[in-house]
């Protein structure tokens, strides 16, 4: 007998067999094993089946409470996305609306339920070709992300700055399938640019106006005083005289620096690179700063390294600007002793020299605690520098502005009370035009029988010309404006025009552009030289445009307009 109950699977496989008693009897240790071990996988079946059920119930519930949670997360999501500010949306690679929140409603007075299934370039951009191209490049680009700003018309016709951004979707595989964006309502900003660049507009049109209005007078003061210097006069005389000058001179770099200051504020100055004679610009500020030595009894030596080639390209204007800045910070602050001009040449390769300039003096010096301060706009060296040497506190700020467009840096060694090397190294590239070079060897060549026809309004500076020319021996003519200027050119023939651009009538521009297209080939070739009181960077530009053949600026220097009457006057002696 087999001992507790038998298996059902036993009794089974037992009966099948055909197992009698006696077997049962004899092999019941191995019966009672079999029976023992189905009762057993019963017992352990039954103990997994409850653990599972279990394991059910405790998934189910799990399930419940993660379907809650995601059900509680796009509800809080979409309250969130349906409280910003502005359109959050997502399109698939046709740009065709998926999703809209509520912000759409109030961003372009379209619903989100009019707009699921609608194609954003027609639904937003519309009309706009410029927008809708950029948006269909997006796409078949497939850029990173992408950010425009449009003008959107309402249904209400109220006119909204939408800035629209994107970014692509991928599916699993890493194909783009679509993107989700914003857009933001920068109606308000966009506006507060609009008026700030009118107001800067404006500005700049101001500053230009009443640039062009004091320069006028300047060039007349300047100009006479350069006049009575050439006459005979007494010692007391020469001072006053030197005097005027000076402080004229004064008030004009004055106002280019106010000037300059308002352009780098804007970010409005740029190279403007041109070929040049490096050995004149240094003569021409040698000179310039010639009597200012004698009459402070100071020393003055400038040293040009002879191995620097004559004639170099680059911006000669803002660096002719640079080396009077710092010169003229040397004179001012320097009492007894002198300064030295050393320009050094540094490397010399196929393209391109590198020079060091460097202006050294032994005057008041500069504390070491001011020394960075002193780059900065409105900054000097100490709290009564002002009062005591005047300035603008704007010199080295603009000498630095400028050395930094140029890719340079202006440096400074000083001792309080022992003196300052300010210095500077400046790459130029190299040029093989010789009319820069040829230009200085006749400059001091008398302007004989070279006849000028002159176009400006302004009589003071009319008067000037002309005792200039008087004593230079130049045959001219002088019109009060672009129109006057024409009938007489139409008459008569001339080998040079200075020409005011600002005039009354016809102005210097126009005029120009009549003379340029004359028939007659050797009056619409004439050279034309631009007189102008706007500033340099202005002009420079657009007197190439009209196709003149250069400009002075007012107040001009008279070394400058002599050195050009002689220029022209040599070139039609050439040309005989």
């Amino acid at each position: 007998m087999l001992k507790g109950k038998q298996h059902r699977l036993l009794d089974r496989q037992i009966a099948k067999a055909g197992f009698e008693a006696a077997d049962l009897e004899k092999f019941k240790d191995f019966f009672n094993a079999v029976n023992d071990a189905y009762h057993g996988f019963d017992e352990d079946l039954k103990h997994v089946e409850i653990i599972l059920e279990e394991s059910s119930k405790e998934l189910y519930k799990t399930n419940q409470s993660l379907k809650s949670e995601v059900v509680r997360a796009e509800s809080e999501i979409n309250i969130m996305v349906d409280t910003i500010e502005g359109v959050i949306f997502k399109t698939d690679m046709d740009g065709n609306f998926k999703y809209l929140n509520k912000g759409c409603l109030e961003l372009t007075g379209i619903s989100a339920e009019e707009g699921l299934g609608k194609n954003y370039l027609d639904f937003l951009i519309g009309k706009n070709n410029s927008e809708n191209e950029k948006l269909q490049t997006f796409f078949s680009d497939y850029h990173e992300d992408f950010v425009t700003l449009f003008k959107f018309f309402k249904p209400t016709g109220e006119k909204v700055w939408i800035q629209l951004r994107l970014v692509l979707t991928y599916d699993d595989d890493g194909i783009a399938n679509g993107t989700i964006g914003t857009m933001t309502d920068v109606t308000q900003l966009k506006e507060t640019e609009i008026k700030l660049n009118l107001a800067n507009k404006t500005k700049d049109e101001f500053l230009s106006t009443m640039s062009h209005e004091i320069r006028t007078p300047l060039n007349a003061v300047i100009g006479m005083s350069d006049i009575l210097l050439m006459e005979n006069f007494l010692p007391e005389q020469l001072e006053n005289l030197q005097v005027l000058k000076y402080s004229s001179e004064h008030l004009l770099a004055l106002i280019n620096d106010l000037l300059n200051l308002n352009k780098f504020k804007s970010n409005e100055v740029k190279l403007v690179e041109d070929d040049f004679n490096l050995s004149e610009l240094i003569q021409n500020i040698q000179l310039h700063f010639k009597h200012t030595a004698a009459n402070n009894s100071l020393s003055f030596e400038t040293i040009l390294d002879s191995s620097i080639p004559a004639v170099l390209k680059g911006d000669s204007l803002k660096l002719s600007q640079v080396l009077k800045n710092l010169l003229s910070n040397a004179f001012k602050f320097t009492h007894k002793g002198g300064i030295v001009f050393n320009v050094e040449l540094l490397n010399l390769d196929l393209d391109v020299t590198i020079i060091r300039f460097s202006v050294k003096d032994t005057g008041i010096g500069v504390s070491y605690d001011k020394q960075k301060d002193i780059f900065k706009s409105f900054v000097q060296a100490s709290d009564n520098t002002s009062q005591l040497y005047g300035g603008s506190g704007l010199g080295l700020y603009i000498c630095k502005e400028l050395l930094s467009i140029q890719s340079t840096n202006l440096q400074l060694e000083s001792v309080e009370g022992e003196g300052s090397k300010f210095w500077f190294d400046i790459s130029l590239k190299n040029s093989d035009n010789e009319s820069a070079l040829k230009q200085n060897q006749i400059s001091k060549t008398n302007p004989i029988a070279l006849k000028v026809l002159v176009a400006e309004d302004n009589q003071i500076n009319a008067l000037v010309l002309k005792k200039l020319f008087n004593k230079w021996e130049v045959t001219y003519e002088i019109a009060k404006n672009g129109q006057e200027l024409l009938d007489i050119y139409n008459h008569k023939d001339f080998d040079l025009i200075l020409m005011d651009l600002q005039m009354p009538i016809l102005n210097g521009y126009d005029t120009t552009r009549f003379i340029r297209k004359m028939n007659d080939k050797s009056k619409a070739t004439i050279p034309i030289i631009a007189l102008t009181a706007f500033s340099q960077s202005e002009v420079k530009e657009k007197t190439k445009r009209y196709k003149m053949n250069g400009y002075l600026s007012k107040p001009f220097n008279v070394n400058e307009l002599h050195e050009l009457l002689s220029f022209y006057s040599v070139r039609k002696q050439e040309a005989v």
